[in-house]
Parts: structure tokens; C-alpha cells; sequence
């Protein structure tokens, strides 16, 4: 079992920064490859970023690429997303989640956290 908490959302101007945080709980994070999702009010839940077991290997949604960076520390047990270049349609909730495939589909990941609001002003 695996628990999530994020953290490190927040109000935003375009063009602003946010570094968000997921923090796990239990000894076994390195045995998980960690995603970042977001969904902005009525649409879907959607990909963002997912970071392999030992953060080796990287993939971005292209809508983030070049903007976001995700990371991690399994010595922290915590995983990052690190948000750079906001525009107003990064508005959302970005969760975390956790997964022993490292994959793109929100439907294969295992553990969620419960969200943090990121809103971008125009």
C-alpha cells in the first residue's frame, strides 16, 4: 500500500513558476514509476509526466514539454514536478499517482494522491 499527499499548489500569474510535491508513504517508492495527471474543470483527467523507477527515463505530455520537469528522490521517498512558462490552460488539479508499469495510462496507475489546485491568471 502505497499513500500520496501532494502539495505546493497554489494562485499563479502566467509566466510563474510552481514546484509541486508528492510525498509516499511505505519503504517501497523505488519500486514504483510515479506520473503527474491533471483535470481542469470538464474535461478529462490527462497526462502530464511520468518518471521511471530509478528516474532514468522521462516522458511529457507535448502540451508541458520544455515547461515542466519532473523528478525524484527515493532517498526523500518524494516526487516533483517542477512547473515553469504557466499559462492560464495549466489551470487544474494535478494529481500524482503511482505505478508498477511505467506507462501513460492513468487507468494503470495504482495509488492516487487526492490533488492540488494550480491556477494560472491571465
Amino acid at each position: 500500500q502505497v499513500q500520496l499527499v501532494e502539495s505546493g499548489g497554489g494562485l499563479v500569474q502566467a509566466g510563474g513558476s510552481l514546484r509541486l510535491s508528492c510525498a509516499a508513504s511505505g519503504r517501497t517508492f523505488n519500486s514504483y514509476a510515479m506520473g503527474w495527471f491533471r483535470q481542469a474543470p470538464g474535461k478529462e483527467r490527462e497526462f502530464v509526466a511520468r518518471i521511471s523507477r530509478s528516474g532514468g527515463r522521462t516522458n511529457y505530455a507535448d502540451s508541458v514539454k520544455g515547461r515542466f520537469t519532473i523528478s525524484r528522490d527515493n532517498a526523500k521517498n518524494t516526487a516533483y514536478l517542477q512547473m515553469n512558462s504557466l499559462k492560464p490552460e495549466d489551470t487544474a488539479v494535478y494529481y500524482c499517482a503511482a505505478s508498477l508499469i511505467f506507462s501513460v495510462l492513468a487507468g494503470r496507475y495504482d495509488y492516487w494522491g487526492q490533488g492540488t489546485q494550480v491556477t494560472v491568471s491571465s
